[in-house]
């Protein structure tokens, strides 16, 4: 049913428009979800997008991209493009922005952005390369990146944070060396777990073989992380949840390779300016499981150097 608070949006619309709206939320309460997709595109082809809230639904006038509730509600995605980057944007928009804008200078791969809330201006780098959808505050960081790995139709996915920018192509140099077929992941920082600090840190020992990788810029071969599964959905937050994905992709027999990339890093919003608090609780339990999991299991690790 609508939404009584939302009335000041709702009641603007059609009553066709409602009906039609009713139709997609009873299908849903039926689990009939191909009956709902359909409603729902009707709705959008009328220009309005139904946003799901606990007590039923809100009808809004559609904005030039598309909100959900949820990641996991977000369909198939094919750019046509071999690569495409993917980048999960929570806030700061106007810096995500110049950042997308530095990706297509030095690359002709595809883009694909989760906007956590609003996409801000966002919209303005949207054309057939860049897609762009929204998604309600509080969306955990895990869930998004599962859905670049299982949506975006692409050989090669790559997870990077808004704060990383390219001085270069970037692109070229990780899908060669993903077709290669040794790696399934590449990246631009990570390192070695430090046995003797009771795998309580990560030493950069440079390029070459690793533990881990660090999404500051992290290329998959998409089928190879079909094969391994995806991210913990318990990571809220990015911070550690790349090492344990990382930890996890050796443990099922992947390698990792570090390299030097044309890329360089901008102010990282997502760890100094977010509440610290927040921060380091979610740090810590990310990396509590990583030692609960992980810690001792040195056959899973790269060779030391």
């Amino acid at each position: 049913m609508p939404n009584p608070d939302s009335l000041g949006s709702t009641s603007q619309v059609p009553d066709s428009l409602q009906q039609i709206a009713q139709l997609r939320f009873d299908a849903r309460a039926a689990k009939d979800y191909a009956l709902a997709d359909k409603y729902r595109d009707q709705l959008l082809h009328e220009g309005y997008e139904v946003i799901d809230v606990a007590d039923g639904f809100e009808l809004r006038a559609k904005k030039p991209y598309i909100t959900l509730a949820f990641p996991r509600e977000i369909r198939n995605v094919d750019l046509e493009k071999e690569t495409t980057v993917c980048l999960i944007v929570e806030g700061f928009t106007d810096d995500a922005l110049e950042t997308v804008k530095n990706i297509k200078e030095h690359s002709d791969c595809g883009i694909a952005i989760i906007a956590i809330g609003d996409a801000g201006k966002l919209t303005e780098v949207m054309d057939k390369r860049t897609y762009l959808i929204s998604v309600n505050p509080g969306a955990a960081w895990g869930d998004c990146a599962n859905v670049f790995l299982e949506k975006i139709q692409s050989t090669y996915i790559v997870i990077m944070d808004p704060s990383t920018r390219f001085t270069g192509d970037a692109i070229t140099p990780v899908s060669a060396e993903l077709e290669k077929g040794e790696y399934v992941c590449v990246g631009w920082r990570g390192g070695l777990v430090n046995i003797d600090d009771e795998w309580r840190s990560v030493d950069d020992k440079g390029d070459g073989e690793v533990d881990v990788l660090f999404s500051y810029f992290m290329a998959f071969n998409r089928a190879a992380m079909i094969e391994v599964g995806g991210f913990n959905p318990r990571a809220l937050y990015y911070r550690n949840a790349d090492m344990e994905y990382s930890l996890k992709i050796r443990q099922a027999g992947g390698k990792l390779l570090q390299m030097q990339l044309p890329l360089e890093q901008a102010r990282h919003h997502g760890y100094y300016d977010v509440d610290p608090e927040f921060r380091e609780i979610q740090s810590k339990k990310n990396y509590d499981r990583i030692l609960d999991k992980f810690r001792g299991k040195t056959a899973i690790l790269s060779p030391r150097r």
